[in-house]
């Protein structure tokens, strides 16, 4: 079992509170989700973990492990999957996952992952925003990162490939540890396995979507 632990974190621009002291753990087998209104600081944090924002404070343990900010995507183990897009747009999908992947075997995950075979032929530029997706998660969760970090994994997709993406998110987890945000709540809650919010800079512990009205997330009529 591998864990994450994250303490300490602290960003402010100027006078703005972003995250106050935000801690959290995630280990192998979890799903954890992070709800929040925008500017709350979700993407904040996925980034401060990942390492291409740097923090005002943050500790973070890998098993234990002390492990500085400039060192996350040097260590491998960490994978982050972005709201925007990070795959080159010109180049056939068929041509793409082998940038990633060198081994016939590795590759072989993707080729052989359901419908990829329906648009490996296609530009990454042309693909419907469903198939992009899914695809940058087959990527993404198919490293040898035992840790993700999903930015909105779920917004904006065809109901075929949410369900794809569920589908891998819930097998993946069997051997990694998994943080999403994500406005789509439904989807989060059905494959997560502890979730909370980020209001005011704090991060609450929330257990289903009563909560979420509870701390102001959604309406009680949502």
């Amino acid at each position: 079992m591998d864990l994450l632990e994250i303490t300490n974190i602290k960003k402010a621009y100027g006078n703005k509170i972003i995250l106050n002291d935000v801690n959290l753990k995630c280990k192998t087998g979890e799903i954890i989700g992070i709800f929040g209104r925008n500017g709350s600081g979700k993407s904040t944090l996925l980034k401060l973990i990942f390492g291409t924002l740097i923090a005002d404070s943050i500790l973070i343990k890998i098993n234990s492990k002390t492990i500085s900010q400039s060192n996350i995507i040097a260590s491998k183990t960490i994978a982050h999957l972005p709201q925007d897009s990070f795959l080159p747009k010109e180049l056939k999908v068929r041509a793409v996952i082998p940038l990633f992947f060198p081994n016939s075997d590795d590759q072989n995950k993707i080729f052989y992952s359901p419908k990829v075979s329906s648009f490996e032929k296609i530009k990454i530029g042309e693909l419907s925003y469903g198939e992009l997706r899914y695809l940058e998660l087959l990527i993404i969760g198919n490293l040898h990162h035992p840790f993700l970090l999903l930015d909105e994994p779920f917004s904006m997709i065809e109901p075929i490939y949410k369900e794809l993406i569920k589908k891998l998110l819930l097998d993946l987890k069997e051997s990694k540890a998994i943080l999403l945000t994500d406005h789509y709540y439904h989807d989060v809650l059905q494959i997560s396995s502890k979730n909370f919010i980020l209001k005011d800079g704090r991060k609450i512990e929330i257990k289903n979507k009563e909560d979420l009205v509870k701390y102001e997330y959604l309406n009680s009529n949502e």
